[in-house]
């Protein structure tokens, strides 16, 4: 049943979108917002054979003020992505203030869908909407046609969730076990702790918390986003690697003080995340600037697939010149995450191999104009000199002395980087390195994924340049 609430809301975004003009920097390979704001992807999954990717939206503004809801796009190929309009308004009294992140799963031919339903209190002078004036509602819906989601209705609230957590309880991400499920969800700790907590339920109805699942000592504050994978890997002791994806907030210190302010990583798990577990050491997802609450899903081949968003919440060092144009943020390239002799890859889905062009190919060096603003690099490393590759003239990616490095020429906010500097990684080695570039986002690869960074750009110019002693250069354009 649609409510007056969504109707007008409905009404609105379609004026707003009938406005828009995104611009020479709009993606081609990537999901961006129609107009307003994009943030995390949700509710992954493949569903009658065509990939569906929900996606947080506010498409009244591009700073992301306003209703916060769920846009829904779809794709057969996981590139080219069409929009299907808005699935989720904030228009019940359990979602009013923002349909925030959730997941969906398909079954029985339909898609099950959960999401948190985030609601703000009245104004208070005593609400700090962390240890009061917030409900965090978890929110179920079924859609049985790949569109249309069936009545909401709240399975869980704030008095199902442990008392010593906080009100910041969220992002639900649920699997099948067996004749069960599991549901992971990300928490604040009253004492400033990040945890995931884990629940169980026989019909998607009914949940029962199991296990709270942390570090032996503090490791940020709040742990959002939380997913839950297994991929197959002989050189494992049982042949599974199993890990727990977080997007830690909170971290501070070390080598944390030159990352981001946020960011998404996962642990390997020894145990049952359901029962008894623990948590080996945190790797990063992606070291670049624009990287967030990424998601996985099963696809019906059995890819695990990886997408993230392609931004940074509560980052006041970049800007977007895109906002211009009436947009902000993207959802990145979707990546086939596997875990081969021990180590965990990403890559981007092969069927982005199927849209290379006009090959041009070198030994040491290259350089080189683009015909559009797509493309696809390779470098294959051959000695262990450094490798360099410079993007639009002020993007650098280079491999030397055991560090690999993303660094912008000039780090003002008025330059290709629009505020970014630089990232770096140590590497020991490098077997490898792909550049996949699009209108306005460059993502980077280092042997076969074993290291991503990932960063918005604004160039004038599309050109790429490399200086790769020795090693294979190949470099396509990337079209339809």
């Amino acid at each position: 049943m649609t409510t007056p609430l969504a109707r007008d809301l409905d009404r609105l975004r379609r004026i707003a979108e009938a406005g828009a003009r995104p611009g020479r920097f709009a993606q081609r390979l990537h999901l961006m917002p129609p107009v307003g704001w994009l943030n995390d992807p949700n509710g992954l999954c493949q569903y009658r054979g065509a990939y569906h990717a929900f996606f947080q939206y506010a498409p009244f503004s591009a700073d992301g003020s306003g209703a916060k809801m769920w846009g829904h796009s779809v794709s057969r190929d996981l590139l080219s992505w069409d929009y299907l309009g808005v699935a989720v308004f904030p228009d019940q009294p359990f979602d009013v203030s923002g349909a925030y992140s959730g997941c969906a799963l398909v079954e029985d031919d339909a898609m099950e869908v959960f999401y948190t339903g985030n609601v703000k209190l009245t104004d208070d002078e005593s609400y700090d909407y962390v240890t009061s004036g917030r409900e965090a509602n978890t929110v179920r819906a079924t859609c049985a046609d790949g569109v249309t989601l069936s009545r909401r209705h709240a399975v869980m609230g704030n008095a199902d969730y442990p008392a010593d957590d906080t009100e910041h309880v969220r992002d639900p991400k649920v699997w099948r076990r067996g004749d069960s499920y599991l549901m992971v969800q990300g928490a604040r700790r009253a004492d400033d702790v990040g945890e995931v907590l884990v629940f169980s339920s026989p019909d998607l109805e009914r949940w029962r918390l199991v296990n709270r699942v942390t570090t032996e000592r503090p490791f940020g504050y709040m742990w959002e986003c939380p997913d839950y994978l297994e991929l197959a890997d002989p050189a494992r002791p049982d042949g599974v690697a199993r890990l727990l994806s977080v997007s830690p907030q909170g971290l501070s210190g070390g080598d944390w003080g030159r990352r981001n302010v946020y960011q998404s990583g996962f642990f390997e798990l020894a145990g049952d995340v359901a029962s008894s577990c623990e948590l080996g050491a945190f790797s990063l997802w992606d070291a670049g600037f624009d990287f967030y609450a990424p998601q996985t899903f099963l696809a019906d081949d059995g890819r695990r697939i990886l997408v993230g968003w392609m931004g940074m919440p509560d980052e006041e060092g970049y800007v977007n010149p895109t906002v211009a144009d009436g947009w902000q943020h993207c959802l990145t390239l979707p990546r086939e995450v596997t875990s081969e002799g021990g180590r965990v890859r990403q890559r981007p889905v092969r069927e982005l191999c199927a849209l290379r062009r006009g090959l041009r190919e070198a030994t040491g060096a290259l350089e080189a104009p683009l015909a559009g603003c797509c493309f696809d690099l390779v470098v294959d490393a051959a000695g262990p000199g450094p490798v360099r590759v410079t993007v639009a003239d002020e993007l650098g990616v280079a491999w030397e002395d055991g560090t690999l490095s993303m660094r912008f020429s000039d780090p003002s906010k008025e330059s290709v980087g629009a505020g970014r500097a630089l990232r770096f990684e140590p590497l020991a080695s490098l077997t490898s390195l792909r550049v996949v570039g699009d209108a306005s986002s460059v993502e980077v690869f280092a042997n076969d994924g074993e290291l991503c960074l990932s960063t918005r750009y604004y160039p004038e110019r599309y050109r790429v340049a490399v200086d790769a002693p020795g090693a294979r250069v190949r470099l396509w354009d990337l079209a339809r």
